[in-house]
């Protein structure tokens, strides 16, 4: 597999603005002051992605509480992520970025392996992003099933 971006701890966020489920302007300038869980996910209303959204979902208060704002970000249109978020109850921001642009500026887009294959295509990540805007965990090719679990371990939530 070719080298790709990606980003590290002390790192800056690289900015967004994407539109949300609902059509809203989102940028991560408006979270600046605040701490951010910034995650990408290939599709919305997957299973795997899915399994991960309700996982944030169902430790949304504990994360809000310790300071943490979440967004979700994946190359769905805004519609269907207004029906992901229907159907699954979500209730943080879902951005949409159909070009792949963030993606690949947040090194969440590129080559991967699927079933042994090499494809490009959304590589699952999250970044905790620091109140100042910097990156102070990044984590890539994380798994859907047991992430935030370990992320609140990891950020002693």
């Amino acid at each position: 597999m070719s080298e790709q971006k990606r980003l590290s701890a002390g790192d800056p966020a690289p900015d967004f603005t994407l539109p949300d489920s609902a059509g809203n302007q989102v940028s991560l300038a408006d979270f600046r002051g605040r701490s951010v869980l910034v995650y990408f996910y290939p599709a919305a209303g997957t299973p795997g992605c899915t399994t991960q959204a309700c996982d944030f979902r169902d430790n949304l208060a504990e994360l809000n509480d310790a300071g943490f704002q979440v967004i979700g970000i994946s190359p769905d249109k805004p519609e269907k992520l207004a029906r992901f978020a229907e159907q699954d109850q979500l209730t943080f921001p879902l951005l949409s970025d159909p070009e792949r642009t963030v993606l690949a500026e947040w090194g969440a887009f590129g080559e991967k392996k699927n079933y042994g294959r090499v494809v490009q295509g959304v590589i699952r990540s999250t970044f905790v992003v620091d109140a100042d805007g910097m990156i102070s965990k990044a984590m890539y090719n994380v798994r859907a099933t047991g992430h935030v679990a370990k992320l609140r371990n990891d950020l002693g939530i």
